[in-house]
């Protein structure tokens, strides 16, 4: 059942709500590119503020609505199913950052049936 082991890597993938890859956002299209190449999982996290190379403040604040707030996607995964992730990555993100750690992971399953 699980493929992950005890050691791992995370990579996580910094870009902006308004990035497109192909006509769709670009986090869901790399969820969904990660879900065809069979990897563990992957989560996107919308972020409330936040800056990047270009220095432009991204808020989610009433008075400053912004239409591109950070979003970040992790993706935990073991090294073979990582960098075969990575090539796609090099395809379809323009602007952002690309950040790949090592882990240890405690625990990984599928969640028990709901009685």
């Amino acid at each position: 059942m699980a493929k992950i082991k005890a050691h791992a890597k995370r990579l996580r993938i910094y870009i902006g709500e308004a990035d497109s890859w192909e006509g769709k956002s670009l986090y869901k299209a790399l969820v969904l590119k990660a879900k065809e190449l069979d990897l563990a999982g992957a989560t996107v996290f919308q972020g409330c503020m936040g800056y990047g190379a270009n220095s432009r403040i991204h808020t989610a604040s009433l008075i400053d609505l912004s239409a591109d707030l950070p979003i970040m996607i992790e993706i935990i995964d073991s090294t073979e199913y990582i960098e075969k992730f990575l090539p796609h990555l090099d395809k379809m993100v323009k602007e952002g950052m690309v950040t790949v750690d090592d882990i240890q992971v405690i625990k990984y399953g599928k969640k028990p049936p709901v009685r």
